[in-house]
């Protein structure tokens, strides 16, 4: 494994951090690719199941982005030789260990949702 790193033990950021952090935003960049990993951690499942999990998106638009979370290695699909055929999506190891990622945005997201709307709130009297 590798040490972990952080913005904050270094003074001046290496051109490799900013590459890291810009390959993580073209993995991940899009309205629909962080609910779809989302979805999938808990379990793998189906198209379908994925689709009624995640509310407004298309099966078009489905479809494109797991191809492209197919294609960058955050998931990965299983045709089964049922009849019909079955299709499961599940997460990579890697996509796995982004879990500590997500949470880090759930925890900020929440506290900072609480944050403008006591603000608003404040505001309003």
């Amino acid at each position: 494994m590798q040490n972990k790193v952080s913005f904050t033990d270094i003074k001046a950021c290496p051109l490799r951090y900013v590459l890291a952090i810009n390959d993580t935003l073209n993995v991940l960049t899009g309205k629909w690719k962080l609910p779809i990993i989302g979805s999938l951690l808990s379990d793998r499942k189906r198209f379908t199941e994925i689709q009624q999990t995640i509310p407004r998106i298309t099966p078009r638009m489905l479809s494109k982005e797991l191809k492209e979370l197919e294609i960058n290695g955050m998931i990965k699909r299983t045709v089964r030789n049922t009849s019909p055929v079955t299709v499961e999506y599940e997460l990579t190891e890697s996509a796995v260990q982004f879990r500590e990622v997500l949470d880090k945005m759930l925890q900020w997201g929440l506290q900072h949702r609480d944050s403008v709307f006591s603000q608003e709130n404040q505001d309003q009297a």
